[in-house]
């Protein structure tokens, strides 16, 4: 329902008539209870399918909007005047069975159609890394977003806000509203679960309010959001308004179910439907349904209660109890290394923490360069940690305080000043960290080919020792450049154990909390949340080629780094992914620049299984041989074999959407890589050594 008003009245003076006439043509409204394509403009991935507005589907690193058909007004001409407007609007954000959900939807005005300009994933298809931030756009939007994005200050992965011109909200708050009965306290609402949501945003009088409650339920009387904003700035005379979405390598459908719009009418989302609407929650597992399930269910509230009487009866010996646990401390300092420092001395040697001595700002807080008594100069990690927690922190560092090997930033000790404040040492770094002496630098910090392999060897070094040569298996799960920090002789140390995990020798992880970086993890962990030894293998993987092709894993505009080295290997220019700027000096090996980009395709290959371990990744590094009974073939036809295989072809366009590939009796591989190869690859690890 459209309708564009005009009213009729007795003879007025002329200029009133004028005015009046006006504001009369310039109030516009409209409710869809379901859609068609003439009354929308659809962009990207969007479409409309049973009369639902759907912007993204089942379809990585995409980007869908929707605008009204036309035109809206939205400031006086030749005025700052912003005219008030009322919109609500129900939506879904469907998530896929098996799939990590991501990564948010936009209400927007903006004054230009298209995607132009926009970028995916956290982007949300609103801005890209060149645009984001700039006045020029003159965009509103009202965020619901679903991923935590630290370079826009996003503070959780569940929340809405309001951007001008960025992606850094002007304000948020955590999705949900204020309840009008009872206590009136917040209800939070999980975004990204399948329920339909209703959402209400009026603007008038510089004055802008953003509500949201579950579908059905009558609108909470106090804003979510409730803020003074001057439009004038960022609204041009006429915009368009809608929608807009986006995925990463996360996924979800971000659907629109009904929508409606008004410059003077803020009572006209009245007549929105709201009964009757489809449900895009996933169904549950029906074990919840079973007998079984419901008796253990019952025995565990049971031994819940039991417990919780215990805690009751132990928090009356409090005062022994803390100090015992004081006294398991100072146990467990004699027990184990790194020692304990005096906060005094750790306080002393940062000169009482100056914000002057803060090189760096990790996850857990702010790190601070100092010097100890005698010139020894050292890093300072501050950590906040809750008390229930101190026990096992503890321990944790302990373990990771005992890995000792060359490659590895070394943690000298730790300190603590009050309860849950505790302080890591760890050895300084002269050179920081590596990616800033491989991407953007100039050419007298820039490192030469030399380098970059020998850092390379360095980090292997540090990967294996940290899968074999400790009591127990430590998964790093952060390999990157800017986790590997340079020595004052240039020597690759990785450091930032903030994400690892330590499980026994043979044993799975069992954590399936999605942590790392974008770009560099393994497919497989977009499935299953899990990281292993062979999630730390791609992460090296990718770490080989960005130092060697001096580009990031992503970067916008750009093919991903991963699938552009392929793409030259089939070409027979694998050379050419070398940094342009070592090409141009000219001081390298073809033969070697190929074998370490196949060892790095290798270990960032799709398929887990078939990666190669860190022991096999060393010998090829080391130039090393591995035998044993199974029969050596040359790394050379083995991957051709390989790459003609109909599967592998098949496995690598699904992954990287390649439409062809050239023949592969046209490439050649110049590699001195040779290993042996056990009849059940698939199942089994392979051995990998070098020709000479």
């Amino acid at each position: 329902m459209i309708r564009h008003q005009q009213k009729h009245t007795s003879p007025l003076p002329p200029l009133l008539l004028i005015l009046l006439f006006f504001n009369f043509t310039c109030a516009i409204d409209f409710v869809f209870n379901g859609f068609n394509s003439s009354e929308v403009l659809l962009f990207g991935n969007a479409t409309i399918d049973s009369r639902i507005l759907t912007l993204t589907h089942h379809q990585t690193f995409s980007i869908g909007r929707a605008l009204y058909r036309e035109k809206i007004p939205t400031k006086r001409p030749n005025s700052s005047f912003v005219y008030p407007f009322s919109t609500s609007f129900i939506f879904a954000m469907a998530p896929y069975e098996d799939t990590l959900p991501g990564h948010g939807l936009v209400f927007i005005f903006t004054p230009v159609t298209g995607i132009q300009g926009t970028s995916s994933a956290q982007h949300l298809g609103l801005f890209n890394l060149t645009n984001n931030g700039n006045s020029s756009n003159h965009v509103l939007g009202v965020e619901f977003d679903v991923f935590m994005n630290q370079e826009f200050d996003d503070f959780n992965a569940n929340h809405v806000g309001i951007d001008i011109n960025s992606l850094k909200s002007f304000v948020s708050n955590d999705s949900g509203y204020w309840q009008d009965d009872g206590d009136k306290s917040f209800k939070e609402l999980t975004l990204n679960n399948g329920e339909n949501y209703q959402v209400w945003i009026d603007y008038e009088d510089s004055w802008m309010n953003v509500t949201m409650a579950p579908v059905g339920m009558k609108r909470p009387s106090r804003p979510l959001l409730n803020v003074s904003l001057n439009l004038s700035e960022v609204f041009e005379d006429e915009m368009f308004v809608g929608f807009t979405s986006a995925t990463g390598q996360l996924v979800q459908s971000h659907k629109i179910l009904g929508w409606s719009f008004s410059n003077d009418n803020i009572s006209l989302s009245d007549e929105l439907i709201t009964t009757g609407l489809p449900s895009f929650v996933l169904p549950k597992d029906s074990i919840f349904k079973s007998k079984g399930f419901v008796a253990g269910f019952t025995v565990g509230v049971f031994l819940v209660i039991c417990v919780l009487v215990l805690l009751a009866l132990f928090l009356i010996q409090w005062k022994r109890r803390r100090e015992r646990k004081r006294q398991e401390m100072e146990d467990w300092e004699l027990e184990y290394w790194p020692h304990r420092m005096a906060y005094e001395e750790i306080e002393a040697a940062t000169k009482g923490f100056s914000e002057e001595n803060v090189i760096g700002v990790g996850g857990n807080g702010k790190v601070y360069k100092g010097v100890l008594r005698g010139g020894v100069e050292i890093a300072v990690k501050r950590i906040s940690h809750e008390n229930d927690g101190v026990r096992e922190f503890l321990a944790e560092v302990s373990s990771l305080g005992r890995l000792k090997q060359r490659n590895l930033v070394g943690l000298r000790g730790w300190g603590k000043k009050d309860v849950g404040v505790f302080f890591l040492v760890y050895d300084y770094m002269e050179n920081g960290s590596l990616d800033k002496r491989v991407f953007d630098c100039d050419e007298r910090k820039m490192l030469s080919y030399e380098d970059r392999i020998r850092i390379i060897k360095d980090v292997a070094f540090a990967v294996l020792y940290l899968h074999e040569g400790w009591e127990a298996k430590v998964v790093h799960r952060d390999i990157k450049a800017s986790n590997v920090l340079l020595d004052k002789d240039m020597n690759g140390k990785l450091g930032d154990f903030g994400l690892a995990r330590m499980h026994s020798h043979g044993q799975v992880a069992s954590t399936t909390k999605l942590v790392g970086t974008v770009g560099y993890m393994a497919p497989e962990m977009f499935k299953t949340g899990r990281a292993s030894t062979q999630t730390d293998v791609y992460m090296f993987g990718i770490l080989i080629l960005e130092v060697l092709c001096g580009r990031r894993p992503l970067e916008e505009g750009k093919v991903g780094l991963v699938e552009w080295v392929w793409q030259l290997m089939v070409q027979g220019q694998i050379v050419f992914a070398l940094d342009e700027r070592l090409r141009a000096k000219g001081e390298f090996s073809e033969q070697e620049v190929e074998r370490l980009m196949h060892l790095g395709l290798l270990c960032a290959y799709p398929e887990p299984k078939a990666r190669p371990t860190m022991r096999q990744v060393v010998n090829v590094l080391e130039g090393k041989k591995e035998v044993d009974d199974s029969e050596i073939e040359n790394m050379d036809s083995y991957l051709l074999q390989q790459l003609k295989s109909r599967d592998i072809l098949s496995e690598y366009s699904q992954y990287f959407s390649f439409a062809s590939h050239p023949t592969f009796q046209d490439i050649r591989i110049s590699s001195s890589i040779s290993l042996t190869w056990s009849e059940s690859v698939v199942e089994g690890p392979f051995e990998m050594t070098t020709l000479e």
